[in-house]
């Protein structure tokens, strides 16, 4: 009864607290906030910047461009925090922003998590989140979230197949009867795609470009599979010998030849995921096939370059880069129905 009369005074959040990005969405009302993870502080210390503002998408605009006196940093790595602090500022700024103003209690928030999360990880996301000012903090696996958020038939007697590629992790998983029977969580992702790239370039046009310059070289060009016309496209950064700006052309070959490292260990994932299920749940998937979901997945021709490795029929979810966001919602909206997929500090402890 508590619980039920805090909720009608201040909104339950769900978060999908990604590497990349972070989707905060209030129960009631829906998605309401989709910003990049980082932060932008002093530099040497963990004072953000415009009063505590320098978060999100202002803090995206300062990276690369700073003077020395300034950082922007990204207070995750790989699916989990890296900087406790920075985290718990861009966390409370971020569900300040998402709640109405005025008297409001503290919220009940559900974080989504990457499987190969530790101890001590899950309980720095529970500390943050609390600290960042939750009322109560509960965690669920961001495959499980994102298989809820994609429609698919989890609770159902029925083998259903996601993978989730996100910023820092790819999260594969089958489900049958709501509970996960198989899962494998790579710490390569969106991320890995674009430091794959900057290399590339590096060590083939002695070409040095940040990550920024990668991720747009992967969206603007990038492809997983051949395409019926393959494309091009001019990237600048600065000559790694006589330290001079210039520009060169990348074909999407280029890019799909730089990308075939991370793309096999996707597909490793996958192959471990179905080689522990039982017979039955695999010919389950032979006609459901495999579900991708996440920023990662957007890439051209991913879902016939797994189909053709993995042997699933493949397809893209609806509004994958929101699927954990969905996920999350959906739960924390029917919480009495999903509490079973989450965790809570004390059940944790």
């Amino acid at each position: 009864m508590l619980q039920r009369l805090l909720g009608l005074l201040g909104a339950d959040l769900a978060i999908d607290l990604g590497t990349a990005n972070t989707l905060v969405s209030v129960v009631g009302e829906g998605l309401v906030l989709n910003e990049p993870s980082i932060v932008a502080v002093e530099e040497g210390t963990h004072r953000v910047l415009s009063g505590g503002t320098a978060v999100g998408h202002l803090a995206k605009q300062m990276q690369g461009r700073t003077p020395q006196s300034i950082s922007v940093v990204r207070p995750l790595n790989g699916g989990v925090i890296a900087d406790f602090e920075l985290c718990e500022a861009m966390l409370r700024y971020f569900l300040r922003k998402a709640q109405r103003q005025g008297f409001r209690v503290r919220p009940r928030v559900l974080v989504a998590v990457p499987a190969s999360i530790t101890p001590v990880e899950k309980r720095a996301v529970y500390n943050s989140t609390q600290r960042a000012g939750a009322r109560e903090v509960f965690v669920m696996g961001e495959a499980t979230a994102a298989a809820i958020g994609a429609g698919l038939p989890v609770v159902e007697p029925v083998a259903s197949m996601i993978c989730d590629i996100g910023g820092g992790t790819t999260e594969v998983a089958v489900l049958s009867l709501g509970e996960v029977v198989a899962s494998q969580s790579v710490r390569v992702a969106g991320d890995a795609f674009d430091l794959a790239i900057v290399d590339y370039l590096k060590r083939h046009y002695s070409l040095r470009v940040g990550p920024a310059a990668a991720e747009r070289l992967r969206i603007e060009v990038g492809s997983a599979y051949p395409l019926e016309e393959e494309l091009s496209e001019e990237v600048r950064g600065v000559d790694a010998i006589s330290g001079l700006p210039r520009k060169a052309s990348i074909t999407s070959e280029e890019v799909r030849e730089s990308l075939a490292n991370p793309l096999d260990q996707i597909v490793q994932a996958i192959k471990a995921t179905l080689e522990a299920c039982s017979t039955d749940l695999v010919a389950d998937l032979v006609d459901n096939g495999l579900v991708l979901a996440g920023g990662g997945a957007l890439l051209r021709g991913l879902d016939r370059f797994l189909h053709e490795h993995a042997g699933l029929p493949t397809r893209l979810c609806a509004e994958p880069l929101s699927a954990v966001a969905r996920g999350t919602y959906i739960c924390l909206e029917h919480f009495d129905r999903w509490r079973g997929v989450m965790r809570s500090a004390e059940e944790d402890v």
